[in-house]
Protein backbone atom coordinates (compact mmCIF):
# COMPACT_ATOMS: atom_id res chain seq x y z
CA UNK A 1 0.00 0.00 0.00
CA UNK A 2 1.48 3.30 -1.06
CA UNK A 3 1.36 6.52 0.93
CA UNK A 4 -1.07 8.08 -1.54
CA UNK A 5 -3.44 5.11 -1.34
CA UNK A 6 -3.69 5.51 2.45
CA UNK A 7 -4.75 9.15 2.22
CA UNK A 8 -8.47 9.78 2.09
CA UNK A 9 -9.74 10.92 -1.27
CA UNK A 10 -10.77 14.57 -1.21
CA UNK A 11 -13.46 16.01 -3.40
CA UNK A 12 -12.32 18.66 -5.81
CA UNK A 13 -14.65 20.57 -8.11
CA UNK A 14 -14.40 19.79 -11.80
CA UNK A 15 -14.18 22.53 -14.40
CA UNK A 16 -17.81 21.76 -15.28
CA UNK A 17 -18.81 22.44 -11.65
CA UNK A 18 -17.08 25.82 -11.72
CA UNK A 19 -18.73 26.74 -15.02
CA UNK A 20 -22.10 25.66 -13.60
CA UNK A 21 -21.70 28.05 -10.66
CA UNK A 22 -20.79 30.90 -13.02
CA UNK A 23 -23.84 30.13 -15.17
CA UNK A 24 -26.03 30.03 -12.06
CA UNK A 25 -24.67 33.42 -10.93
CA UNK A 26 -25.48 34.97 -14.30
CA UNK A 27 -28.98 33.49 -14.43
CA UNK A 28 -29.66 34.39 -10.80
CA UNK A 29 -28.56 37.99 -11.29
CA UNK A 30 -30.61 38.32 -14.48
CA UNK A 31 -33.61 36.94 -12.60
CA UNK A 32 -33.00 39.40 -9.77
CA UNK A 33 -32.94 42.21 -12.31
CA UNK A 34 -36.03 41.22 -14.32
CA UNK A 35 -38.23 39.18 -11.97
CA UNK A 36 -39.56 41.28 -9.07
CA UNK A 37 -40.00 38.24 -6.80
CA UNK A 38 -36.31 37.31 -7.01
CA UNK A 39 -34.16 39.44 -4.74
CA UNK A 40 -30.49 39.20 -3.90
CA UNK A 41 -29.02 42.14 -2.05
CA UNK A 42 -25.38 41.83 -3.13
CA UNK A 43 -23.25 40.07 -5.70
CA UNK A 44 -21.57 38.10 -2.90
CA UNK A 45 -24.97 36.80 -1.78
CA UNK A 46 -25.84 35.84 -5.35
CA UNK A 47 -22.55 33.92 -5.61
CA UNK A 48 -23.24 32.12 -2.32
CA UNK A 49 -26.81 31.43 -3.48
CA UNK A 50 -25.46 29.98 -6.72
CA UNK A 51 -23.17 27.67 -4.72
CA UNK A 52 -26.10 26.56 -2.56
CA UNK A 53 -28.27 26.01 -5.64
CA UNK A 54 -25.49 24.02 -7.32
CA UNK A 55 -25.12 21.70 -4.33
CA UNK A 56 -28.87 21.33 -3.87
CA UNK A 57 -29.61 20.72 -7.55
CA UNK A 58 -26.85 18.11 -7.78
CA UNK A 59 -28.52 16.18 -4.96
CA UNK A 60 -31.96 16.59 -6.56
CA UNK A 61 -30.72 15.42 -9.97
CA UNK A 62 -29.05 12.40 -8.32
CA UNK A 63 -32.27 11.49 -6.47
CA UNK A 64 -34.38 12.08 -9.59
CA UNK A 65 -32.16 9.77 -11.65
CA UNK A 66 -32.40 7.07 -8.97
CA UNK A 67 -36.19 7.38 -8.94
CA UNK A 68 -36.29 7.18 -12.75
CA UNK A 69 -34.17 4.01 -12.67
CA UNK A 70 -36.48 2.60 -10.03
CA UNK A 71 -39.50 3.39 -12.23
CA UNK A 72 -37.91 1.72 -15.27
CA UNK A 73 -36.92 -1.33 -13.23
CA UNK A 74 -40.36 -1.76 -11.65
CA UNK A 75 -42.17 -4.84 -12.89
CA UNK A 76 -45.56 -4.49 -11.20
CA UNK A 77 -48.18 -1.77 -11.49
CA UNK A 78 -47.91 -1.04 -7.76
CA UNK A 79 -44.15 -0.65 -7.96
CA UNK A 80 -44.48 1.65 -10.98
CA UNK A 81 -47.08 3.80 -9.18
CA UNK A 82 -44.89 3.98 -6.08
CA UNK A 83 -41.83 4.93 -8.15
CA UNK A 84 -43.86 7.55 -10.04
CA UNK A 85 -45.09 9.04 -6.75
CA UNK A 86 -41.52 9.11 -5.46
CA UNK A 87 -40.37 10.90 -8.61
CA UNK A 88 -43.23 13.42 -8.30
CA UNK A 89 -42.40 13.99 -4.63
CA UNK A 90 -38.74 14.65 -5.48
CA UNK A 91 -39.60 17.04 -8.32
CA UNK A 92 -42.18 19.03 -6.35
CA UNK A 93 -40.62 18.73 -2.92
CA UNK A 94 -37.22 19.90 -4.11
CA UNK A 95 -38.66 23.35 -4.86
CA UNK A 96 -39.80 23.71 -1.26
CA UNK A 97 -36.42 22.45 -0.05
CA UNK A 98 -34.68 25.12 -2.14
CA UNK A 99 -36.97 27.84 -0.76
CA UNK A 100 -36.39 26.71 2.82
CA UNK A 101 -32.62 26.44 2.41
CA UNK A 102 -32.47 29.95 0.96
CA UNK A 103 -34.59 31.27 3.84
CA UNK A 104 -32.45 29.40 6.39
CA UNK A 105 -29.05 30.47 5.04
CA UNK A 106 -29.81 34.00 3.91
CA UNK A 107 -32.58 35.14 6.30
CA UNK A 108 -34.38 37.51 3.96
CA UNK A 109 -31.32 38.91 2.16
CA UNK A 110 -32.07 36.54 -0.73
CA UNK A 111 -35.58 35.69 -1.87
CA UNK A 112 -36.49 33.49 -4.80
CA UNK A 113 -40.20 34.19 -4.64
CA UNK A 114 -42.64 31.34 -4.28
CA UNK A 115 -43.10 27.87 -5.71
CA UNK A 116 -43.75 28.94 -9.30
CA UNK A 117 -40.96 31.49 -9.54
CA UNK A 118 -38.43 29.08 -8.04
CA UNK A 119 -39.66 26.35 -10.40
CA UNK A 120 -39.13 28.65 -13.38
CA UNK A 121 -35.73 29.71 -12.06
CA UNK A 122 -34.60 26.11 -11.60
CA UNK A 123 -35.77 25.18 -15.11
CA UNK A 124 -33.86 28.13 -16.57
CA UNK A 125 -30.78 27.24 -14.47
CA UNK A 126 -30.77 23.66 -15.72
CA UNK A 127 -31.40 24.68 -19.34
CA UNK A 128 -28.64 27.30 -19.21
CA UNK A 129 -26.26 24.79 -17.65
CA UNK A 130 -27.03 22.23 -20.37
CA UNK A 131 -26.67 24.87 -23.08
CA UNK A 132 -23.29 26.08 -21.84
CA UNK A 133 -22.01 22.53 -21.40
CA UNK A 134 -23.10 21.72 -24.95
CA UNK A 135 -21.50 24.93 -26.26
CA UNK A 136 -18.19 24.15 -24.53
CA UNK A 137 -18.11 20.45 -25.47
CA UNK A 138 -15.58 19.54 -28.11
CA UNK A 139 -17.18 18.70 -31.45
CA UNK A 140 -16.98 14.94 -32.14
CA UNK A 141 -15.01 15.41 -35.37
CA UNK A 142 -12.39 17.63 -33.64
CA UNK A 143 -11.58 15.36 -30.67
CA UNK A 144 -7.97 14.24 -30.76
CA UNK A 145 -7.03 15.80 -34.13
CA UNK A 146 -4.52 18.15 -32.43
CA UNK A 147 -5.85 21.36 -33.97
Amino acid sequence: MTATAAQPRRWAPSPADVVDVFVYVVVLNLAAEYVPLVITETFTLSLLTALLLKATLEVVVFLKNRAKRRFKAATTVGAKVLAALLLWLILVGSKFVVLELIALFFAGSVTLGGFFSVTGLIIVLLLARAGVRRLLAAPPDRIGDGS
